[in-house]
């Protein structure tokens, strides 16, 4: 799906290439995701708009903006930058594979001080490599443990602080008939950020003090082998194996009125009590080892604006990313999917947060939260290896240790290459 638009004139001094063509001197390409599930909330008419905006202020530009679904993007990102036909700018999960090969603007390229300042701390710290922000925070999300309110109330059941109390509700929402006592997704689509939660809960995560990939870590054998016995063998993931459960399928089932507890972030609370539902939310219960005395990080996501190197198109480049940043424009987007934006002025200015005062719980959990070690170049095929299998870790004939000793020498074999 491809969206373009043009305005007539010149540039002034901004003389530009796109892509490795350099066909037209003044036209930018944006290769984005498909934010929308429909084609009244599809990313089209945003990026139209503010294309549009764009193209006015500066006369003799041309945007042209490709939409992909989330599936594909990476992939096809990465084929174009193989073919040599790079975009200028791209949105995506993951940015340091191209920061490794040099073809990236870093941020103090491309985005004024005030700009490249104005980042929320830890989303700046994620996006940076050797100290340089290569990978542009646009738009995040935390990750907080939401909860059925009236079929807790219906089942007697507590909102759980650690993980005993969360197998205790599950229990009684199991007992009362829930379908879903806890929504565990750990298939394919988006696996390892479930996998996160539940390992910084545990005082574990992706990676060591170092910055080094710990996939197969104690606590995190310790994480997979508690969810194994004492959820998934009891049957209180409900009737579809965690490996085949895919996040939406659980939101679905969630906004179905099927799940007792699910992780979720803030768009699905928001279509949640739009369709009238009670919802609770609390930080992801910890384990009762680590019980009162530790409060983990929550797990935060965030999407990656990159601005690629081509001749002569730094300085169109520049422009269209110091408007893309104006809070008006990153708060509309924020709002419109009811997701966090990545500055601090736009934080503080978001009508989202403003108008839900329940939003503030998951700028407070972003602040602090701990992101996919995205900084290191071989993130993108680490976390595809996480989501494919990462699930077969709780399957009740697996030995965990064994499944995440596996994912683990893929990811050596990874970052080897």
């Amino acid at each position: 799906m491809t969206t373009s638009v043009a305005a007539c004139g010149l540039l002034g001094s901004l003389v530009t290439a796109c892509g490795s063509s350099g066909s037209d001197t003044t036209t930018l390409r944006l290769v984005a995701p498909e934010y929308g599930t429909s084609a009244a909330t599809g990313s089209k008419a945003y990026w139209d708009k503010l294309t549009a905006a764009f193209t006015a202020a500066h006369p003799g530009t041309k945007i042209e903006v490709t939409l992909y679904p989330w599936a594909d993007i990476d992939r096809e990102v990465t084929r174009m930058v193989e073919e040599d036909n790079a975009p200028d700018v791209a949105l995506m999960g993951a940015y340091s594979d191209f920061a490794a090969q040099g073809r990236l603007y870093s941020a103090s390229d491309v985005m004024s001080v005030r700009s490249e300042a104005n980042f929320l701390r830890p989303l700046a710290a994620a996006g940076s490599v050797d100290g340089n922000l290569y990978g542009l925070p646009f738009v995040a999300s935390s990750r907080l443990l939401f909860y059925n309110e009236e079929l807790f109330d219906e089942a007697g059941a507590e909102p759980p602080k650690t993980w005993s109390e969360l197998k205790a509700a599950a229990k009684e929402l199991k007992k009362d008939g829930v379908l879903y006592p806890y929504a565990l997704p750990l298939g394919p689509e988006e696996a390892h950020a479930e996998a996160l939660i539940w390992e910084l809960s545990n005082g574990g995560g992706y990676t060591d003090d170092s910055g080094g990939y710990n996939l197969a870590s104690e606590q995190n054998t310790e994480t997979f082998d508690w969810i194994k016995e004492n959820l998934v063998v009891p049957a209180l993931t409900g009737p579809v194996p965690p490996a085949e459960l895919n996040r939406q399928d659980a939101f679905t089932a969630f906004l179905r009125g099927d799940v007792g507890m699910v992780n979720g972030y803030p768009s699905l609370l928001h279509e949640a009590r739009a369709k009238g539902m009670k919802v609770g939310t609390l930080r992801m219960p910890v384990s009762d080892t680590l019980g009162n005395t530790q409060t983990p990080p929550a797990a935060g996501v965030a999407d990656w604006m990159m601005a690629f190197k081509h001749d002569g198109n730094r300085d169109l480049v520049s422009s269209f990313l110091n408007f893309v940043y104006e809070d008006k424009n990153l708060s509309e987007f924020a709002g419109r999917y009811h997701l966090l934006p990545s500055t601090v002025s736009a934080t503080e200015a978001s009508q989202y947060a403003a108008t839900d005062p329940s939003a503030e719980q998951f700028l407070t959990a972003l602040r602090s939260a701990q992101l996919y070690p995205v900084d290191e170049p071989s993130w993108l095929q680490v976390s595809d290896t996480i989501k494919r299998n990462i699930g077969r870790a709780v399957a009740p004939s697996a030995d965990p240790k064994t499944v995440l000793e596996q994912i683990a020498q893929q990811a050596k074999d990874e970052t080897q290459k």
